[in-house]
């Protein structure tokens, strides 16, 4: 079942919240860890959601395009796994495998980091200044289920802009995606 749900609006100035999550390269990853010099992307996203899928490889493009102008990058996967076995940490293992992940892929199993996020569907994009206030909670551009051809980069030009001034655009456009599937109770 897939749920269609749109993000928030960006509230700036909201600071990052601290994790410690396990990756699928076994190691612990943690914001100090990810940050980039002139800011971070704190993406949550899952393996199975046609919305992410869609667009894997741009966000994979876009990420190593961000790393060169200093901002860091990490995905966090929030899922219940129980329920959706797609989702499974081994299964995400192989996601980023397949799709050549260069940053950090991370699980949320007890959904806390999400839940502090205020994260509320998969891609869901979380753009950071270099002093670790949120500047940026948008699309990575047009696409949604199907990839847009050469559409309008959103989520790089809005980061971008956070590189050069620590100030995101006040214009965004909310991703949408599959709700985040939440653990019962």
């Amino acid at each position: 079942m897939m749920a269609f749900d749109k993000t928030g609006i960006c509230a700036f100035g909201w600071k990052a919240r601290d994790f410690a999550l396990k990756g699928v390269d076994g190691k612990i990853h943690s914001l100090a860890d990810v940050r980039g010099p002139k800011g971070t992307l704190i993406a949550f996203i899952c393996n199975h959601c046609p919305y992410v899928r869609a667009v894997i490889e741009l966000f994979v493009a876009e990420a190593k395009a961000l790393r060169e102008i200093g901002i860091g990058t990490i995905a966090i996967m929030p899922n219940d796994t129980e329920t959706y076995r797609d989702d499974s940490f081994d299964n995400m293992k192989a996601f980023a495998a397949k799709h050549g992940f260069s940053f950090p892929y991370v699980i949320d199993a007890t959904q806390e980091i999400a839940r502090a996020y205020g994260a509320q569907c998969t891609p869901d994009f979380f753009g950071f200044n270099a002093q670790d206030e949120l500047q940026y909670r948008g699309r990575l551009d047009a696409s949604r289920t199907t990839l847009v051809p050469n559409a309008r980069r959103d989520l790089f030009e809005a980061m971008k802009e956070v590189a050069e001034s620590g100030h995101g655009p006040d214009d965004q456009t909310p991703s949408m995606g599959c709700s985040i599937k939440w653990k019962d109770g």
